[in-house]
C-alpha cells in the first residue's frame, strides 16, 4: 500500500458552551470541501454544561457525525478537582502547566467511574466512541490501567497514538498553540511555523485545536492558513480514528 501523507484536524473541549467559539473557523473549513475533523467532546465541562441537557447540541454532534467527523471522549468535567498538589511537581503539573488535568492523579475506581460515564454519555446517545484523550494529556497510572479495561481502540498524547489495549505506540507529531495572551500567541506562531517545515515528510501532522484559539482573529486564522497550505502540498484530511485503520491497514500489508 502506497505511503500516505495526511493532517489531521483536533477540536480539543468541546462542550455546548465552546460551540460559539468554534463556530466560525468550522463553517470555514465546511467551505473548504469534504474535511473531516475529530471533535473531543467533554460530557460536563467544568461541571456546568452537561451534553445530556443540551439538545441543540446533540444534534450538531449527529450532524458531524454525519458529514463522516468523529467524536471522542475527553475527559467528563476536564478540570482537576483533587485535592490539593502536595509536592512542587504536582504544584508545577497542576497549577502552572495546567488546572484541567483531570485524570492526572485519579486512582482506579475513580478513573473507571469517569470512563465508564462517559462513555454511557456516549452510548446514551448513539454516538459512535473509538478513542479517549485525557484533558491536557495528563493520565495516572491508574487510568492507564482503567483505559485497558474499555472498549477503546485508542488513547494520545501531544505526539503519539497509543493502541488499546496495549498501549502500542504510533508516532503522530502534533503542532498547538498557547494562545491566552498576545506574547504567547506570537510565540506560538514562530515555534509553529518552525514545527511545521520539521514535519514536512512526516506521515501525519496533527493540529490540535482549542477554544481560546478560536477566540483571536491571529490564532484562528493562523490555523485556517495552515490546513490550507498541508492540504495544497498532497496532505489528506482524516480522523484520528480512520488514520489509525490506515496504519493497521499498512502495517498488515508490509
Amino acid at each position: 500500500m502506497p505511503r500516505e501523507r495526511s493532517v489531521v484536524v483536533v477540536l480539543h473541549d468541546v462542550a455546548p458552551q465552546t460551540w460559539a467559539d468554534y463556530r466560525p473557523f468550522v463553517e470555514a473549513v465546511d467551505a473548504m470541501g469534504n474535511i473531516p475533523m475529530t471533535w473531543l467532546v467533554v460530557p460536563d465541562f467544568h461541571k456546568n454544561d452537561h451534553v445530556d441537557n443540551a439538545p441543540a447540541f446533540q444534534r450538531l454532534m449527529h450532524s458531524r457525525l454525519a458529514r463522516g467527523d468523529e467524536l471522542a471522549l475527553h475527559g467528563y468535567y476536564h478540570c482537576d478537582d483533587g485535592p490539593a498538589p502536595r509536592t512542587p511537581h504536582a504544584f508545577f503539573m497542576r497549577r502552572i502547566y495546567t488546572w484541567e488535568g483531570e485524570f492526572y492523579t485519579l486512582d482506579y475506581p475513580q478513573a473507571l467511574q469517569r470512563l465508564v460515564a462517559g462513555v454511557k454519555v456516549f452510548e446514551r446517545h448513539d454516538w459512535p466512541l473509538h478513542g479517549f484523550v485525557a484533558p491536557a494529556w495528563l493520565m495516572s497510572e491508574a487510568t492507564r490501567a482503567a483505559l485497558r479495561q474499555l472498549p477503546l481502540d485508542y488513547t494520545s498524547d501531544a505526539q503519539h497514538l497509543y493502541r488499546l489495549p496495549d498501549f502500542s505506540r504510533i508516532e503522530a507529531p502534533g503542532i498547538v498553540w498557547s494562545a491566552r495572551s498576545s506574547w504567547r500567541r506570537g510565540l506560538s506562531k514562530i515555534i509553529s511555523d518552525h514545527r511545521e517545515a520539521h514535519l514536512h515528510n512526516a506521515n501525519t501532522i496533527r493540529l490540535g485545536l482549542h477554544p481560546v484559539d478560536m477566540r483571536h482573529d491571529f490564532s484562528r486564522q493562523y490555523w485556517l492558513n495552515t490546513l490550507e497550505r498541508l492540504l495544497e502540498d498532497g496532505r489528506t484530511p482524516m480522523t484520528k480514528f480512520a488514520w489509525l485503520q490506515r496504519q493497521s491497514a499498512v502495517r498488515s500489508a508490509a
